[in-house]
């Protein structure tokens, strides 16, 4: 089965949405044959960070209210974040563009630890402070999984997976996409937002039941001689 979801690196509800997804992943009993793509997408794709503004500020001029309602925006947040285990830290949060943490995605990817990369880059936004404007925090944060540091500074550097995340900016407007996250199953099913664990489960059920469908019982429309493991009438 095929999972598809589109996140923002610094979406508050796509970390949240990425644990709860993960519950019902772990307790759900084909898990093995769910293969799970992070698709790129970009809240705030022309954004520019400003040197030493906080994510309070940042945050109340994008919504155009006051600094104080930011706080309490970021304090709301927290503790439904806090609900699934993960404590946001947005008193050392750095406002950041995620062009480039969406190209380093990809990268890991091409390693074959997409999740891993996705993961990490989170944890560093949300829980350490870390700053993803930077391109040494990007390749540090590759080494810290394992991944090639020199080789994923050089394709941030060369852009070499700019037009991957273009494209799932774009297939995200061909399928309409409003909010993230967003999850796609096996092209047919979307759940948006980061719902209940319950909720993730029972459309995965769904839709494995739906490519798994149990054999059907033929109707037995005429009863006659035939011969069995016992014998033979």
């Amino acid at each position: 089965m095929k999972v598809e979801i589109w996140s923002d690196v610094v979406c508050p509800f796509c970390y949240v949405g990425k644990r709860k997804f993960e519950k019902a992943l772990g307790e759900f009993a084909h898990r093995a044959d769910v293969q799970v793509e992070w698709k790129s997408f970009q809240l705030t794709p022309d954004f520019v960070p400003v040197p030493g503004e906080s994510i309070h500020a940042s945050l109340a001029k994008k919504k155009g209210v006051s600094e104080a309602e930011g706080r309490r925006m970021n304090d709301h947040m927290a503790l439904i974040a806090k609900e699934v285990g993960l404590n946001y830290d947005f008193d050392n949060t750095i406002p950041a563009n995620t062009f480039l943490a969406h190209q380093l995605v990809h990268f890991g990817a091409h390693q074959g630890k997409q999740d891993a990369t996705k993961e990490r880059l989170m944890a560093a936004y949300y829980l350490e402070g870390r700053n993803l404007n930077e391109l040494d925090t990007l390749t540090n944060l590759a080494a810290e999984i394992g991944l090639d540091a020199a080789a994923a500074r050089q394709a941030l550097e060369a852009g070499t997976y700019a037009n991957e995340v273009r494209r799932d900016e774009y297939e995200a407007q061909q399928i309409g996409v409003q909010g993230v996250p967003f999850f796609v199953f096996e092209d047919k099913y979307a759940v948006s937002g980061a719902q209940p664990s319950e909720v993730f489960a029972e459309v995965l059920g769904k839709v494995w039941e739906e490519g798994h469908p149990a054999p059907v019982r033929p109707t037995l429309l005429a009863d006659g001689p035939a011969c069995g493991p016992e014998g033979c009438d």
